[in-house]
């Protein structure tokens, strides 16, 4: 379970939700853009609850390692989701396309790969 400091309040959530989230924030600040993100928690009070973030360049999020009796707040969708929308904002990597009927690049040595550099 981790703790989730930002704009001054704290909530409860999962491991792998507060991964995707933070990982998301990271990814909308790299855009300089933001996103208004529901996660569900537990708030300090122990109430389970949807939590409302805004999150985006100016985002200060802290996360930490907790120790709480009960059940770890889960939701697989929504990580999925969160890891969706990160994808979505990473840089695309050009993929090398094989010439004419060519099934892939191969060396002056007749083997598929780079050629030796040295």
């Amino acid at each position: 379970m981790r703790r989730i400091v930002y704009a001054g309040t704290a909530f409860y959530t999962g491991d792998a939700l507060a991964e995707a989230l933070l990982e998301y924030a990271r990814a909308l600040a790299r855009h300089d853009i933001g996103d208004t993100v529901f996660v569900p928690g537990r708030t300090m009070q122990g109430q389970v609850d949807t939590i409302e973030l805004l999150i985006g360049p100016a985002s200060q999020i802290v996360s930490e390692p907790v120790e709480l009796i009960g059940s770890e707040v889960e939701d697989p969708a929504l990580v999925a989701r969160l890891a969706e929308l990160t994808a979505r904002l990473e840089p695309r990597k050009p993929a090398a396309e094989p010439m004419d009927g060519e099934a892939g690049a191969t060396g002056t040595d007749g083997h598929s790969g780079f050629d030796d550099l040295y």
